[in-house]
């Protein structure tokens, strides 16, 4: 499970730590919980957040599959509550077309724009904790009336649009 947080100091955001919360394969699925629960408490603890937000489970094929990470996040979103965080949660689509203006981006789209909104060198190796630095961003820009908001000549959104509409967070 990935995980990103985040400082807000007024419309400007720094990433503090981002990383992924790992267990053994062979782990019973209530260990893994179980340390889900725990690393999202120390995480809390460390960094005294404000709120919690959490990517929205997405439908998939694999009923087995979306059951383990409802738990998973039903664990993380207790450790929060534990904690008396608000917790949010947002679509993947609107995290997309929040941080790059389109909500059918790709991964790498969605990195590229990270590393210019925080101004980073690099993010963190693991694909887990880009994607929940997205949801961090995403939540931040929902607070502060921020986000891609981008318009083609088409009248569609675009990935250059973005870019030309948005100078400031390219550079």
């Amino acid at each position: 499970m990935g995980f990103g947080v985040l400082a807000a100091e007024g419309s400007r955001i720094r990433l503090l730590e981002a990383g992924a919360i790992r267990f053994p394969r062979g782990d019973d699925h209530t260990l893994k919980l179980r340390a889900i629960f725990r690393g999202t408490m120390a995480i809390i603890d460390r960094h005294l957040p404000d709120e919690l937000a959490i990517e929205a489970q997405f439908f998939g094929k694999n009923v087995q599959s979306m059951l383990k990470l409802g738990r998973a996040q039903g664990v993380a979103i207790a450790a929060a509550l534990q904690r008396d965080l608000s917790v949010v949660e947002y679509a993947p689509k609107r995290i997309k077309q929040s941080v790059t203006g389109n909500g059918n981006a790709a991964k790498e789209q969605v990195a590229a724009m990270l590393l210019s909104i925080l101004r980073l060198s690099e993010l963190p190796a693991s694909t887990d904790a880009t994607d929940a630095v997205a949801v961090a961003v995403c939540h931040h820009f929902a607070n502060t009336g921020r986000g891609a908001q981008v318009t083609s000549r088409k009248g569609g959104t675009d990935w250059a649009a973005f870019v030309r509409n948005n100078p400031d967070r390219t550079s």
